[in-house]
């Protein structure tokens, strides 16, 4: 490693004044990702804010038949909340399934959320279920968050505080798993409720998490097994690494899509 400076801070001001004031600095909740970037010097901030202790930041509550969860929620807190097993059991079942028990005890879901993996888990949820991200400065839809590759809307001072999930029971996410680290090679969360009917995509594209408009609109002209099934997912701008060929992975996304269509219908 190298030389960095580390500062620990109790509010979300004191969070957001020392990024400002020192640009070059990262925020530290979990770490998953972060620190081993920094051991493999893919990244190197000058100073990283630990926001672990602000408590205002971990919490699980339902309000106005939403699931507000806090930044710095873990991911097994979030997959053993029996609030969130009663209200929402696809974003349990999806938390349960993220990494291993050392990930899900120390990864947070403000973190993975604004790292934008184009393989994580949680971006699905949030756009799958139409989430709502509340930063330091403003409210952003999921839609309007997720920009691309690693990228999101946040600017250099802005940290998330929390993500509001509409509460859908109508909802499953299906994903094939990376056999020694369960990221997702390729993952479907579909969510219906009196309004529309929304189908987010993971692990697949060279762009990241996105929408699939086509199968949206397929399921809302006839919510059937058959409408899945009819809908192919192009291999073009999807990923290819030595795990699986841009075919493989929107073959991929065919059937995870299925397979979580038939989640929601058992």
């Amino acid at each position: 490693m190298y030389q960095f400076n580390y500062k620990k801070v109790e509010t979300v001001q004191e969070a957001v004044n020392e990024l400002s004031a020192n640009p070059e600095s990262k925020i530290l909740a979990g770490g998953m990702t972060l620190i081993p970037t920094m051991k493999q010097r893919l990244a190197s901030p000058e100073q990283l804010i630990d926001i672990r202790n602000i408590e205002e930041l971990n919490f699980i509550r339902e309000e106005s038949n939403n699931i507000i969860i806090g930044s710095t929620t873990n991911h097994f807190t979030v997959s053993s909340s029996d609030l969130i097993k009663e209200k929402n059991p696809s974003l349990s079942m999806l938390a349960e399934g993220i990494g291993d028990p050392h990930v899900r005890n120390m990864g947070t879901i403000g973190g993975a959320i604004s790292n934008n993996d184009p393989t994580a888990d949680y971006p699905a949820a949030c756009l799958g279920l139409g989430a709502k991200i509340k930063t330091s400065k403003r409210e952003l839809t999921a839609d309007e968050f997720f920009v691309s590759l690693f990228e999101t809307a946040l600017e250099e001072d802005e940290i998330v505080v929390s993500i509001s999930f509409p509460i859908i029971k109508s909802s499953f996410y299906m994903k094939f798993p990376n056999p020694a680290s369960r990221y997702a090679m390729a993952g479907v969360f579909i969510s219906k409720n009196d309004i529309d009917i929304r189908v987010a995509v993971t692990g697949v594209s060279e762009n990241g998490v996105f929408r699939w408009i086509e199968m949206e609109e397929s399921l809302t002209n006839d919510w059937s097994k058959s409408s899945v099934e009819n809908v192919k997912l192009s291999p073009e701008g999807v990923m290819s690494d030595i795990h699986g060929s841009s075919e493989y992975r929107a073959n991929l996304a065919n059937i995870m899509a299925i397979r979580a269509f038939e989640g929601i219908n058992e």
